[in-house]
């Protein structure tokens, strides 16, 4: 971690908005930029995952009271600054929470949006803000709330851990433990054959998938992702059959997120 990053984040930064209103999120005071830099006007704009999709694509979907997460990173146009971007976000019919408001490039912010139940049948629009000192960027996107509940939290952490178990043992390299707290939320509530399931954990995203089927084609697939540093996941395994208790096996790792 670098030493701008050392004395940028110390105080923590989650911002809880009620996205009804704009509600200004919560600066840590230990991020109070240095302004003798003269480069608090440097020109930068924000890139979301994923992104909005077109009126030809099928639309990304949610359920009241599951998260849908978007992804903010910022890319500074021309010199790099020492001052770091403040993302702020609002969703009308929902509530926004901001993991890192406050990020450099090569960091990543989590935009968390909570549909209420009010919001059943509706589109929820996300517009997410970067600002510093005079220059802001700005980004819409949006997903569908759909009817429903959450009825796969209990298999979702079953398998989850089945591959917790195996990676404590096998890549103790990542800090993994069977003691590592883990909070999920259901993500596509409209896929069928296949199941998706997002946990995290303070340092890990954990994409947890399964094939509805009978065996030998009943598998599971874990891919993980460094939240706050990376856009994209960066190890994944597969178990080939849950049936057959097959032991996990490295497998391709997807080139974007699961939403």
């Amino acid at each position: 971690m670098s030493n701008k990053r050392l004395a940028g984040i110390l105080g923590g930064c989650i911002a809880i908005i009620i996205a009804i209103v704009a509600v200004a999120a919560f600066p840590p005071a230990s991020r109070e930029p240095d302004n003798g830099g003269g480069d608090e006007n440097t020109a930068f704009h924000i890139n979301v995952i994923p992104e909005q999709r077109t009126e030809d694509q099928e639309p990304f979907y949610s359920i009241a009271g599951q998260r849908f997460v978007f992804l903010v990173t910022i890319t500074d146009e021309g010199q790099v600054s020492e001052i770091p971007v403040h993302i702020s976000a609002i969703a009308p019919g929902a509530e926004v929470v901001i993991y890192y408001e406050d990020i450099f490039e090569e960091e990543t912010a989590e935009v968390v949006v909570i549909p209420a139940q009010a919001s059943i049948g509706q589109i929820i629009e996300v517009t997410i803000t970067g600002t510093r000192g005079s220059v802001s960027d700005e980004k819409v996107a949006s997903f569908e709330v759909a009817e429903g509940e959450d009825d796969r939290q209990e298999y979702a952490t079953e398998l989850l851990d089945k591959f917790v178990s195996w990676l404590a043992t096998n890549h103790p390299e990542l800090g993994i433990t069977e003691d590592t707290a883990w909070d999920g939320t259901m993500v596509s509530p409209v896929w069928l054959v296949v199941s998706h399931y997002l946990f995290f954990s303070e340092e890990w995203e954990a994409h947890i998938s399964w094939h509805i089927m009978v065996p030998p084609y009943d598998w599971a697939k874990i891919d993980l992702r460094h939240r706050f540093g990376e856009l994209e996941p960066s190890y994944a395994f597969e178990i080939s059959s849950l049936d057959a208790n097959s032991e996990p096996v490295p497998i391709e790792v997807p080139e974007t997120v699961w939403r």
